[in-house]
């Protein structure tokens, strides 16, 4: 697992493409605060630039910093993605018109080290084209997406990956609402 942490890392500082098992499903990759490596997924996903990609931190401080809320929501052991109403330092195409962000803290040993790693947030999307099925394992993603990324993680390529994450609405009163 080191050497693949290593690898993708360096790809991502080269504003690079990475395609990797995450906490979830099979995803598409790229520094969060890179504006063009973040366009490059949107290219390569055929997806409409409004449609919101979600980041990957690796702890509570990381997530904090970029949304500059404490969030202590606990939402059993499924991975969760919190949409929140604001944030600093993420590139500009990946905050929705209205400002918010989508954050998930990953409980996946291999991308909190690749994050942590790395040193900064991550793009997760699932690895698709947009209105594709969702791939459930490795072999099932397509060549289009396999031949345009700069480099697949070598872990994890026989597991069956198929639950997102919820995805919980933080409001600005403090309140949330599930939309997944």
């Amino acid at each position: 697992m080191k050497n693949e942490i290593k690898i993708a890392s360096e790809i991502l500082s080269n504003g690079g493409i990475i395609l990797y098992p995450s906490d979830t499903i099979w995803g598409i990759g790229c520094d969060a605060t890179n504006f063009y490596a973040v366009s490059k997924i949107f290219k390569l996903k055929n997806r409409d630039n409004s449609k919101a990609l979600i980041t990957l931190v690796a702890d509570k401080e990381e997530q904090e910093k970029i949304t500059g809320i404490k969030n202590d929501l606990q939402f059993d052991n499924k991975p969760t993605t919190f949409i929140y109403p604001n944030s600093k330092s993420l590139a500009k195409n990946l905050i929705a018109s209205n400002g918010s962000v989508a954050i998930r803290i990953v409980k996946d040993k291999f991308c909190q080290n690749l994050i942590k790693k790395f040193g900064k947030p991550i793009v997760s999307t699932s690895a698709n084209i947009s209105g594709s099925k969702n791939p459930n394992k490795f072999s099932e993603i397509s060549k289009e997406i396999k031949n345009n990324v700069d480099y697949i993680v070598n872990l994890r390529k026989e597991e069956i990956m198929s639950i997102p994450s919820k995805i919980i609405l933080i409001n600005t009163d403090g309140t949330y609402t599930k939309i997944r």
